[in-house]
């Protein structure tokens, strides 16, 4: 799971050829307090426990959309929330659906990344390897910068989130090494 959540760092995530590199993520374990699919399944986590390499999306506070890629066996509830990338393609869309200009606000943060690729509750559970989503791993090894996870309660001191060294494009300022 942390494995994914390294090689996801990036990858490049388009989504009806809007989208750009992954700079940012979270991993998150069955075993995870801070996880989703800690209690166990339910309606609403239910993909998580699916088969590896579809999309887990949900809201967030009733507010935003987060993505996350399933990154485990069936039956396994584990998956990695994608946090930040970098856009390269589709920036007129995505400064269309934020309302914005500043290419470093654009994706950089989960909800900002979800509504600037335009995905919503109704991606929940695509495939990531057919239309409208396509994601592109790396051709080469990047270097990642681990450190602790931002923004939850329980177990936030995991170092399960994982920034592209050097990007600007990153949610928050990124971990030191």
């Amino acid at each position: 799971m942390c494995e994914v959540a390294q090689d996801l760092v990036g990858a490049t995530l388009l989504v009806n050829g809007v989208g750009g590199v992954i700079v940012e993520t979270e991993a998150y374990a069955p075993d995870d307090p801070a996880s989703h699919s800690f209690r166990g399944p339910t309606p609403r986590n239910a993909t998580m426990f699916g088969a590896p390499g579809h999309l887990y999306v949900y809201r967030s506070y009733g507010i935003h959309w987060c993505a996350n890629v399933v990154c485990h066996d069936e039956g396994v509830g584990a998956a990695v929330l994608l946090r930040a990338l970098e856009p390269t393609s589709g920036l007129e869309q995505m400064r269309a659906r934020r309302g914005l200009d500043d290419a470093l606000l654009l994706c950089s943060g989960p909800g900002r990344l979800t509504e600037a690729l335009g995905i919503t509750g109704q991606h929940d559970g695509f495939p990531l390897d057919r239309p409208p989503v396509q994601l592109l791993l790396p051709g080469a090894p990047v270097d990642i910068v681990a450190g602790p996870r931002v923004g939850i309660s329980r177990a936030g001191d995991a170092p399960w989130r994982y920034c592209l060294s050097g990007s600007i494009f990153v949610s928050r300022p990124r971990p030191r090494v």
